[in-house]
């Protein structure tokens, strides 16, 4: 049996007027317990954004038609609603998962010794981007699916992932400052990536609000351009990400640059052709839903895949102790 310490009045003040700070004095987690964490926030973000696809591909957006509530009156689906109600509602309290996974994430991040403020406050970056999504969520639905607010929904959610990537990045270094592994110009090639494959995302934010697939089945206003041609130029900036990631792998290899960035870049590499082959199955098959809901999870992954890329060029090695200076007995000379 384990003993339970017993709190009196002044813990109990001191949990209700700062938690974080409560549960840090008593609990210390491991480095790998603080890793785990910021990998379930991250592992949830990509979820979510899975999920809220399935809404939308199964076209139960307006599930539950109003927000916060699901019917007026109800917060949960009545009765009276079918499946697309169920849908809509399971991914809306996927929103508390995601929350408690983030949770996680800045008590692991406040409790760890020594505490690393850049660690909490990537956290609370998270929870503020879920609170933000999360309203904008219920505005996207009030709004009856307006496609302009969808895609800001969907790089909202992206920008969620960014956080929670660095983030978990950054539980496996140190806080001294960083060093580059490789020269500016492959820094500068590998910031090129980044801009194409930021272009990538947000057009196709635009081929969705174009697409077929409006999230609802009743007649919902789209984005009036031909989602053909705004895919056309989806599949352009694609082979404009594959070919610099091809053009980063050669360079670091030639280079003999560490094994982090190579790795990192033949990762990204492998991810991009499968999702290109997704892409092209999914466009000539007439955009299936089952294809577009693999298609958006590999969207998380090559973002993730950039940024990892991006993180390895350089090291954040732990803080160095500071070196003692010689005491005052070994200065003072002894006489003879």
């Amino acid at each position: 049996m384990v003993d339970v310490p017993k709190l009196n009045r002044a813990d109990a003040v001191a949990a209700l007027r700062n938690p974080l700070a409560f549960i840090a004095d008593r609990w210390t987690p491991e480095p790998r317990t603080v890793q785990r964490a910021a990998l379930a926030a991250l592992v949830m973000s990509v979820v979510i954004v899975v999920t809220g696809g399935a809404v939308r591909l199964t076209s139960s957006g307006l599930g539950c038609p109003t927000w916060p509530e699901c019917t007026d009156g109800s917060l949960t689906p009545t009765q009276a609603l079918n499946y697309h109600s169920a849908i809509e509602f399971g991914n809306r309290m996927l929103t508390y998962v995601l929350c408690a996974a983030v949770g996680w994430a800045i008590i692991a991040a406040r409790s760890e010794k020594p505490h690393r403020r850049s660690l909490t406050r990537l956290g609370w970056a998270q929870f503020w981007l879920v609170m933000g999504n999360a309203v904008l969520g219920g505005i996207v639905v009030l709004v009856g699916l307006n496609p302009y607010t969808v895609a800001a929904h969907f790089l909202l959610a992206t920008a969620l992932t960014t956080v929670a990537a660095v983030m978990w990045q950054r539980t496996r270094e140190g806080d001294a400052a960083p060093r580059p592994l490789v020269g500016k110009a492959v820094v500068q090639l590998v910031w090129f990536l980044v801009v194409a494959a930021v272009l990538l995302v947000a057009v196709g934010t635009v081929v969705t609000g174009a697409g077929p697939h409006a999230g609802d089945s009743s007649a919902v206003k789209r984005i009036p351009i031909d989602w053909e041609t705004v895919a056309k130029l989806h599949a352009v900036l694609a082979w404009i990400v594959v070919t610099l990631t091809f053009a980063c792998w050669f360079i670091l290899k030639a280079v003999d640059a560490p094994r982090g960035p190579l790795a990192r870049t033949r990762e990204l590499f492998l991810i991009l052709l499968a999702q290109g082959v997704i892409g092209y199955v999914q466009y000539f098959t007439h955009l299936p839903e089952v294809l577009v809901g693999v298609h958006m999870l590999g969207s998380c992954l090559v973002w993730i895949g950039v940024l990892r890329v991006l993180l390895a060029l350089r090291e954040r090695p732990g803080a160095e102790p500071a070196v003692p200076g010689p005491s005052a007995e070994a200065t003072v000379p002894t006489s003879a």
